[in-house]
Formats: structure tokens, sequence, C-alpha cells
């Protein structure tokens, strides 16, 4: 009688004349024999049972960021349509390529930065491309407790879609309450510019009428309405020193009470918030490239919006908005306020060296200067930051509804 094969590791070879053609199926025979023939393939089943444990959490962690907050759905979609080198390097445009098209958009508006432009061109805009603009009457309250938070969520995530919310307050976490967290825009300026606009809006406000701002403000008193910049600002007064000036970074930090505190932790808070959430942040002092950046990038809301701007008549409702008798501090005084609002100047060089990034990346020329090296400054103690003053957007909605009057437009926006 003729004898069986023997396999090597003992028993009978199953496959006495070679493997059939094609291969040996996954039986546990073949998988060791295949073992054999690649040394360098050989691993236990302890080794396997590890790297699948670690495929899983990373896999759970992923799942994890993106339930707690990870950027939009179309921020991810964006920097994979720009590519992984948007804020590295500046190699040409992109593509051509029609980008998603985000349904829920935040404009959280930082006061005086050219929110009132950027708002009349919205009401213009949401007429000719039939989106919903959601506005608030609430105009001077920008931290929320917890509870406003989630109501304010519901109210904005509940509005008709494609919507776009405006309203000044600071960055709200949707996916915290549970809700779809939509895609965040805004525009900053230079912090002394903003802080000096704000300053003499507040007692002589824009060029709709200095005596209908005085009587908006009647509890001003003359002495403060005509307190010198130089001496607000010499002698420390509380309009011109710390906590006041921490105003624009807690717009990108969000409701944490840490981010009412002038350091590194709200600095750094704001940052992250910009890369994760923020589609862009424009810099006021290059509007104009702001508005062909947000055209490019959304354009069911901003197609048309440049030409919009540039018309004479628009150019002129806009005019009507810059403020009045405005003075320059002597550069003493400014070298002072430039040492109290170091951590505004950090996050305003920031996010203009990612703007003129992300500006050659579409092939347009930033013709600013490098900014000077800046001097190690005078670090002030953290202090909590009290309420911003924000009356000077109390009277938003009246202004705009003279001006629909003047232009003919409806007004379409529904309160929140």
């Amino acid at each position: 009688m003729k004898k069986k094969q023997q396999h090597p590791g003992g028993g009978a070879d199953p496959w006495p004349h070679g493997a059939p053609l094609g291969g040996a199926p996954a039986g546990l025979g073949s998988w060791k024999r295949r073992v054999s023939l690649l040394p360098f393939l050989r691993f236990s089943l302890r080794d396997y049972g590890f790297c699948m444990a670690t495929l899983l959490v990373f896999c759970l962690g992923s799942l994890f960021y993106q339930l707690s907050g990870g950027p939009p759905r179309f921020l991810l979609d964006l920097r994979q349509y720009l590519g992984n080198s948007t804020y590295l390097d500046d190699h040409g445009p992109p593509p051509s390529k029609v980008l998603p098209f985000p349904s829920q958009v935040v404009y959280n508006r930082v006061g005086k930065c050219g929110s009132r432009t950027v708002v009349l061109l919205l009401r213009i805009l949401s007429e000719k491309h039939g989106f919903n603009l959601v506005t608030s009457d609430i105009h001077n309250k920008t931290r929320l407790t917890k509870n406003e938070q989630m109501e304010l969520i519901k109210n904005i995530s509940t509005a008709e879609q494609p919507y776009l919310f405006t309203r000044h307050v600071h960055f709200l976490n949707f996916s915290r309450f549970g809700g779809d967290q939509p895609v965040y825009i805004n525009i900053i300026r230079d912090p002394v510019n903003r802080f000096l606009s704000n300053y003499f809006f507040r007692r002589f406000g824009d060029w709709r009428g200095e005596q209908n701002h005085m009587i908006r403000t009647p509890s001003m008193r003359q002495e403060e309405r005509y307190l010198d910049i130089n001496e607000c600002i010499l002698e420390n007064y509380p309009e011109c020193s710390n906590p006041r000036l921490f105003y624009i970074i807690p717009y990108f930090c969000g409701q944490h009470p840490r981010c009412r505190e002038p350091g590194e932790w709200a600095l750094e808070r704001a940052k992250l918030n910009v890369n994760e959430n923020f589609l862009l942040v424009g810099i006021l002092e290059e509007l104009e490239d702001v508005l062909l950046l947000l055209e490019r990038f959304l354009p069911h809301y901003f197609k048309g919006v440049l030409s919009i701007y540039k018309d004479p008549e628009h150019r002129k409702l806009g005019n009507m908005t810059v403020t009045v008798k405005k003075t320059v501090p002597s550069p003493e005084a400014v070298q002072i306020l430039y040492q109290r609002m170091r951590y505004e100047y950090e996050f305003y060089h920031y996010v203009k060296e990612q703007f003129h990034l992300l500006k050659r990346k579409f092939g347009l020329k930033s013709h600013v200067s490098k900014p000077p090296l800046r001097p190690q400054f005078f670090i002030p103690t953290p202090l909590e930051t009290e309420e911003p003053i924000d009356d000077e957007e109390q009277d938003d909605e009246k202004w705009l509804e003279d001006i629909y009057k003047r232009t003919g437009l409806a007004h379409s926006s529904k309160p929140c």
C-alpha cells in the first residue's frame, strides 16, 4: 500500500501534488506554509491582536474627535481641495473644481472691524441670491450662560437653510450641545486702530450725525466725552487699560471663562479655533481681498459682492459709517497701548500671516510690507475682562431700515 506523504509539521499533507492553481485556501496549513516561506512576515497572534486593538482605538478616537467639536465637514473638504500645503506654501492656484456648499454659516462679527459694511452687503446679497440672513436684535451681549448658549444654538440650528447668521457674540461650540458645527467667518483689524475707532465713535458717532449719537449716549458726562485720548492712556483710565483692551481674542477663543483672561491660554485656544472652525478670518485693511476670497469659497452667498462693494451708491452709504473727530495719540501713548495689547497683536499677526498665505495660494499678491520686528512687550497682569461696551452697535437695525428706505430693499432677515 502506498504511504501517505507526511507534512513537515506532522500529519498528512493535504496537497500531496503541490498547491492547486490559484493558491491554497486560507486555511491554517496554507497560512503556516506562507509564513515559513516568508520569514520576515512571521508574527504571533498576540501581535496581530495588538495591531487590531490599536486600529480600533484610533478609529474610536477619530470618531470622538468629530463628535466633540472637530472641524466641520465642509472645512475638511476644503482643505482636501486646497491641498495639504494650504498654510505651508504658495505653489499657485488650486485646480478648477466645484467646492461643496455649506448651508450653515456664522459671522460672529467683531465690533468696529467693518461689520456694518459687511452686513449691508449681506442684506443686498441675501435678496439677490435667496439665502436666509438671520440677524439678532441683541447687540451688547457677547458672553452667554450655558442656558443662553443652548437657546441661541437651538434657534440658529432650526433656521431655514441655507442661512447666514450674524451677531456680535463670542465663538459658540455647537457640537458641545449636540448640534452640527457651522462654518465660521470673521474679519479683524489692527488692534490699536480698532480701539481708537471705538473710543471716538462712542463719543462722537459717525457722519450720520454727531447730535443723534449724543442723544443715544445721554449718560456720558461731558468731561468723559471730551477726555483727551493721551490723558486716558497715560493716566491709565479704565477705558484705556486692561482688561478693556483684551477684546478681539475672546471672539475666537469662545465662552469659557478663561477666554476673558489676557494670557497664553486664551491666545492658543483662539488660534486653534481659527484653524479648526473658521473658513476665513480676513483683515479689514485688505477688505477687497477678503471679499474676493469669500466669493471664491462661498459663491452661493457672496457671488458678485465686489461689484456691489465698488458701486458708487454703495460707497456713498458706506462712507456714512466712518467715525468722526478721530485724533492720533502721541507716539508714547501708542507704544503704551502696544504694550498693553501684546496678546491681541500676537493673534492679529498670526491671522494676518495665515491670510496672506491663503491669498498667495489663490494668486492674490499682498502689497503690504512685512511687519517690523516685534519688541519684547511688558506683559500685564492677567485680569478678567469686563463686558465690552457695544452701544455703538445698538442701532444697527434702525440704521439698516433707513438704508432700505433709501435703496428700496426689502427687509428679509429674521431676528434671532
